[in-house]
């Protein structure tokens, strides 16, 4: 019996630890979220919420940490896109926001309607983060470093 390979299945046995760049944590929580807001699998829900909780445990730490050196030019454009958002919580707040509503789903003691919700939000929340810290920081132009 041979064991097929899906994204699925990727995601699950990724390698990610403390010494994985933030930049590629909220790659794989934008894509746990992707995964997560379209299934229907209990078990596969779970192990998706149960990693994409670890990857914001390790991500929570590093907010605060200056962008290391090495990824400086990823971060920097010639310009600056105009992003206006109506909701701007911190970093460090929307990341707690993401593991609380990922420790609630894993429960799994709501209502169905409540926990598409609260799935939906959750994805929501987490692609929104990881747009953050993925987002550019510096206009060529006007920034030396």
């Amino acid at each position: 019996m041979s064991t097929s390979h899906t994204p699925y299945n990727d995601l699950l046995t990724i390698p990610f630890s403390a010494a994985t760049d933030f930049t590629d944590l909220a790659d794989y929580c934008d894509r746990f979220a992707e995964t997560l807001i379209e299934c229907d699998d209990t078990a596969q829900k779970l192990a998706l919420l149960g990693r994409m909780g670890a990857c914001l445990a390790l991500l929570r730490p590093t907010l605060d940490e200056p962008i290391p050196p090495h990824l400086i030019e990823h971060f920097t454009v010639d310009t600056l896109p105009a992003a206006p958002q109506f909701f701007e919580p911190d970093a460090e707040a929307l990341c707690d926001y993401c593991q609380s509503l990922a420790q609630v789903l894993c429960q799994h003691s709501l209502l169905p309607e409540t926990e598409k919700s609260l799935k939906g939000l959750l994805c929501e929340l987490v692609w929104m983060f990881a747009g953050e810290l993925k987002a550019p920081r510096w206009d060529r132009s006007k920034t030396a470093h």
